[in-house]
């Protein structure tokens, strides 16, 4: 039985090579190698084949017709290899995308983006992952993520899209009920609304201005998705943190009011990030660099 393995498509590219050079000194300069190893190439090839090839003399180079019949298969390779470069090439990006992130930077801050990229790279295909859990990209393949929070896993790369702190919010309605607060004893007399993500057994952290603040609510009701909760606070149901960037249309329609503007969460991080930094196909990389250079999250 005839073995064929990587090795092998060298060997016959170096044989299609030395036939459209006409000798094997001529295929050893386009080669850049020594006549002597490329003669000794093709008589590799013609042991792993078990046929002979070639009529060597001293003048001139003869195909067999078991050559003849090899040849034209060698020949595919260089086509095969200029369609691969073509391919990886091409001026303009190509394919699909994979990208993940949480419900409310879906809603709010790619959705108005999509038309506009679509626009700018009409040969690439995104396909969209929402999911306020993080998910796994390379188990799971994808390609990129917008997170938001510090990134622990070394083997993501991870580029800073904005930075922002959680400021404190509230219903018109729920503070026509319960009063502006002014105090911390104020505020937790309040029905809250937790991020399960952020808060610790029904206490949320703050700072005021860098003082560390514990606020422990009577009543609380809590969810594991910021897009949910926004709706909840609007809802008139209770006071939450959130991120200002992500209720910049229902602070502007007076549906959210800002409480206790002193109060604030540690600055968080938002993230684009992806598996490595090495061979990042270029439809990725299309993605990558539009994505840094839309200000998504800018107030």
């Amino acid at each position: 039985m005839i073995t064929i393995n990587h090795n092998s498509l060298k060997l016959l590219a170096i044989f299609a090579t030395v036939i459209d050079s006409g000798s094997f000194a001529a295929a050893a300069r386009r080669l850049h190698s020594s006549r002597s190893r490329v003669s000794e190439q093709v008589s590799q090839l013609e042991s792993q084949l078990n046929v002979r090839l070639l009529q060597r003399s001293t003048r001139q180079l003869k195909l067999t017709q078991e050559g003849e019949k090899i040849l034209q298969h060698a020949r595919q390779l260089d086509g095969i290899l200029q369609n691969i470069e073509a391919e990886l090439t091409d001026t303009e990006p190509s394919g699909r995308v994979t990208l993940t992130m949480n419900h409310d930077i879906a809603h709010k801050f790619i959705l108005p983006k999509l038309d506009k990229l679509a626009q700018r790279y009409p040969k690439i295909s995104l396909d969209l992952i929402v999911d306020d859990n993080p998910l796994d990209l390379i188990e799971q393949q994808i390609d990129l993520a917008i997170r938001i929070g510090f990134i622990r896993d070394e083997s993501l790369v991870a580029r800073i899209l904005h930075q922002e702190r959680f400021a404190l919010f509230a219903s018109p309605t729920l503070l026509a009920q319960y009063g502006m607060p002014n105090t911390v004893a104020e505020l937790e007399a309040m029905p809250w609304l937790m991020l399960k993500q952020t808060a610790e057994q029904g206490a949320q952290m703050l700072f005021d201005n860098e003082e560390p603040v514990v606020i422990q609510p009577l009543q609380h009701q809590s969810c594991n998705s910021p897009y949910l909760l926004q709706q909840m606070v609007v809802s008139g149901l209770g006071v939450a943190t959130l991120l200002p960037s992500t209720v910049q249309q229902e602070i502007s329609d007076g549906k959210l009011v800002t409480l206790c503007e002193s109060l604030h969460s540690e600055p968080l991080v938002f993230s684009l990030v992806y598996p490595s930094r090495r061979q990042v196909p270029q439809r990725t990389r299309a993605v990558i660099d539009f994505l840094l250079s839309e200000s998504l999250f800018e107030v």
